[in-house]
């Protein structure tokens, strides 16, 4: 099954393109008692995660921030192992490493995501160009995804990636235009719900080219972005490619708690969740 498949078809299992981002923060996971930070992290997310499997509508994939798990050491990174042991062929697993590097070095870090940690997906830089981008993108041809970052969600994407080009272009449509000549099944493209007229912008793209991409959507959540329009846009734009996307929500989700001032996270987890496929509407 190519990644695009397997993006349809858990999309139309779960009735979700909900992606709930694993963000551990310690300083939002209870101790539960004498428990290490592996056993926190895996306990915590686990009892999110397992209650929105068990819900008719969850979650339509989870995606691993690797630098919240390693920041912890050992125990962060044993962690990241259970959980993606946990759910793997349960959900999409999209591993969010931003990797590029020289091609050699980014073969490596294809085989520490794919061989190593076993993901499904991952997150790539493309600004050391194709053969950077490459052995990623190798994976492709055995069932794996590679989002490559295109419009990112922070504020200071703006210092490079919407500078115009000599032809008058900004540079996250280039690199868009670049994702139409690399295509296979299963590249996708970061594209950030925080700036709506961008998202649409470079999603035509893709539409006039024929090229059919999978968008993985942050900004929705914390970031404030709407994922009641950002639904709107991909359905607008191209309704047959809508359960290849993922509308990633991260902290909103994880440490919905906190907001509503109750020590039940896995309840006000769901409830933001339910909340979101609502905003999205039928999948």
């Amino acid at each position: 099954m190519g990644y695009f498949e397997y993006l349809d078809k858990s999309a139309r299992e779960r009735k979700s393109i909900v992606c709930f981002g694993l963000d551990p923060d310690l300083n939002k996971i209870p101790a539960f008692g004498e428990a290490n930070t592996e056993e926190r992290i895996v306990k915590y997310f686990t009892q999110i995660i397992d209650a929105s499997l068990s819900q008719e509508r969850g979650v339509g994939a989870i995606k691993p921030n690797y630098a919240y798990f390693v920041q912890y050491g050992f125990e962060g990174l044993r962690a990241l192992a259970a959980l993606i042991g946990n759910y793997k062929e349960k959900l999409p697993i999209i591993l969010d490493v931003k990797r590029g590097d020289i091609g050699r070095s980014s073969e490596a870090y294809a085989k520490e995501a794919f061989d190593f940690w076993n993901a499904d997906a991952m997150t790539v830089s493309p600004y050391m160009g194709q053969d950077s981008v490459q052995p990623f993108l190798d994976r492709c041809k055995s069932g794996k995804g590679v989002y490559v970052l295109c419009r990112t969600s922070n504020s200071g994407a703006a210092d490079f990636q919407t500078k115009a080009l000599e032809n008058g272009k900004p540079l996250y449509l280039e690199v868009a235009r670049m994702l139409e000549k690399w295509h296979v099944n299963g590249i996708g493209a970061v594209l950030g719900a925080t700036e709506p007229d961008e998202l649409e912008s470079a999603m035509w793209n893709f539409y006039d080219a024929g090229k059919p991409i999978a968008f993985l959507i942050p900004g929705v959540g914390t970031q404030g972005a709407s994922a009641k329009n950002t639904a709107r846009t991909l359905r607008t734009v191209w309704q047959e490619t809508f359960t290849l996307h993922r509308i990633n929500s991260s902290s909103a989700i994880a440490y919905a708690y906190v907001k509503e001032n109750n020590e039940d996270f896995v309840g006000a987890a769901l409830r933001e969740i339910a909340r979101l496929n609502a905003e999205i509407g039928d999948v």
